[in-house]
């Protein structure tokens, strides 16, 4: 089930504009390899498909085939790539711009949910107003951490305080 939801994480980056069709082909690819696409055609097509437009119908069929209503919730695929995020970012491999571009399309995709609010404007501030790097830094820490503990959107909301949140809104 890990390396569906690979794919199924990859495909919730696909279609908020941040994926990599060529992964998902590589998903594919590796279940061929290890003969695992128990006859699967979608597996099978995806493995030679090119672009986002031919990747993500295969991929969202697929996932819909193996997961039907148990799909993972979007806001627990927004955690876990915001738990990439960080990653990337501390890494030096995105910046306070790259960030808040992605942050902008993902906010309202997901109807704006209250943990995302102070991380999206502490990043957008940042771009333009120094004191705010500190803050947003705080809050990205702050979210990333308690979504890579989390194993459903159930145990994130548990931890997540926004009363830290908003404080953290506020520049030193």
């Amino acid at each position: 089930m890990e390396q569906l939801t690979e794919l199924e994480l990859e495909c919730f980056r696909l279609r908020h504009g941040d994926g990599r069709a060529d992964r998902c082909v590589d998903w594919a690819v590796e279940r061929l390899r290890l003969d695992q696409e128990g006859d699967d055609l979608n597996i099978v097509l995806l493995a030679s498909a090119r672009g986002v437009d031919e990747v993500l119908p295969l991929t969202e069929a697929i996932i819909g085939r193996y997961r039907g209503d148990t799909r993972l919730e979007e806001q627990f695929l927004a955690g876990k790539y915001i738990v990439e995020l960080r990653a990337a970012y501390l890494a030096g491999s995105e910046s306070v711009q790259s960030l808040d571009a992605i942050l902008t399309r993902l906010y309202p995709a997901l109807g704006y949910p209250d943990w995302l609010v102070m991380l999206s404007r502490n990043c957008e501030y940042a771009l333009d107003v120094p004191d705010f790097q500190q803050p947003f830094e705080l809050e990205f820490d702050y979210i990333a951490s308690l979504w890579a503990e989390a194993g459903d959107v159930g145990a994130f909301e548990r931890r997540y305080d926004r009363e830290r949140s908003d404080r953290q809104g506020v520049p030193c």
